[in-house]
């Protein structure tokens, strides 16, 4: 069954992939190149339209007609209708928080929400009662935003997406949560179909219904399968598994900390932006970024399975290293700070 439901939406995509182009260049709703884009005509962006639709239809042909697939279903609806109607005319911030606020209210009323979190020093569990509920509600929120943050090239957005979708139905296999592995492999299905119209040259971008709504169910999809385990190490899966949007994000907030620029002013000192100016191309910049996901993938996948210790190391490895990757090439302290780029300013 879930078999048929993973073709299923990859098929889905695929066919409705094309009429969301064609839609929305009868409404002229495309995006328009400028000084941060670097796209050179308009684009239609209502893909993540047919990415909504494939995983709904995925997920109605897997089976699980449960609570909380359904309140993840409405909820991701909400997410995707907010960003459509951004797409569509524009919305302010603060509208679409408050969506993603109510989203994340449905969602924790199906039954899926953080309930403990593990104690790093006695390996206990600490119960968070009605703390549960902010935290649940800023995880998702975070993650919607993250992964809207980070699309910004061709295929990027989608190919993360399908790269974390694909690690958490590994790690959930690997930990029995057979349901939430489903619709997790669904997601990249739907991803993977949407990516052939996508990827460099693209003829179409997801838009915000498309960030926002694979951000919100990967978030969701990371509570629901991902945050049972009653070891340490069990809540920092979901974040390795979306570490490069999230990553990006906290680098994002710490460089225009340091640069004393406002926290929510747009900028180009992103990972793909710093690639691009190390003189990798497009498409090879989008490469380099799938790896970098897949080795978070595979280090995600690696501390399922070790003990608690091991899997600490790898989670403190892993964290250093990439702190010292973003130094090394500007993401962490703006253009012309890192330590690659002052070497080749010297060579």
């Amino acid at each position: 069954m879930t078999i048929t439901a993973v073709v299923l939406a990859l098929v889905t995509a695929l066919i409705m992939t094309p009429m969301a182009i064609a839609i929305a260049k009868k409404l002229n709703i495309v995006d328009n190149p400028n000084a941060r884009k670097v796209h050179k005509a308009p684009i239609p962006r209502m893909g993540g339209i047919a990415i909504y639709l494939a995983f709904v239809v995925g997920v109605m042909a897997t089976g699980f007609y449960t609570r909380k697939v359904a309140a993840l279903l409405i909820a991701c609806t909400l997410v995707m209708l907010i960003g459509l109607i951004d797409d569509m005319r524009g919305v302010s911030p603060k509208a679409k928080l408050i969506v993603q606020v109510i989203a994340a209210l449905v969602l924790i009323s199906g039954g899926s929400c953080v309930r403990f979190i593990t104690n790093p020093f006695t390996g206990g569990v600490i119960h968070l009662s009605w703390l549960g509920i902010p935290i649940t509600v800023l995880w998702l929120a975070g993650m919607s935003n993250a992964v809207n943050l980070v699309d910004g090239l061709d295929g990027l957005s989608g190919g993360i997406s399908a790269i974390a979708a694909c690690t958490t139905a590994v790690v959930c296999v690997a930990q029995g949560e057979v349901v939430t592995a489903a619709l997790a492999a669904v997601l990249a299905a739907a991803c993977v179909g949407f990516l052939r119209f996508n990827f460099h040259p693209a003829k179409t971008f997801m838009g915000d219904c498309g960030s926002l709504f694979l951000g919100f169910t990967l978030g969701s999809l990371g509570i629901m399968g991902l945050s049972k385990g009653a070891t340490v190490i069990s809540i920092f899966i979901p974040l390795i598994i979306m570490g490069i949007p999230l990553f990006d994000t906290c680098f994002a907030i710490i460089r225009r900390m340091f640069l004393k620029k406002p926290i929510f002013e747009a900028d180009k000192g992103h990972l793909h932006h710093r690639l691009l100016s190390f003189g990798f191309s497009h498409k090879q910049t989008v490469l380099v970024i799938y790896a970098l996901s897949a080795m978070m993938g595979a280090c995600a996948i690696l501390m399922a399975v070790l003990t608690s210790a091991q899997s600490m190391l790898v989670l403190i490895l892993l964290t250093v290293s990439t702190f010292a990757f973003a130094d090394a090439i500007g993401v962490l302290r703006g253009e012309g700070h890192g330590l690659l780029q002052h070497h080749c300013k010297n060579s």
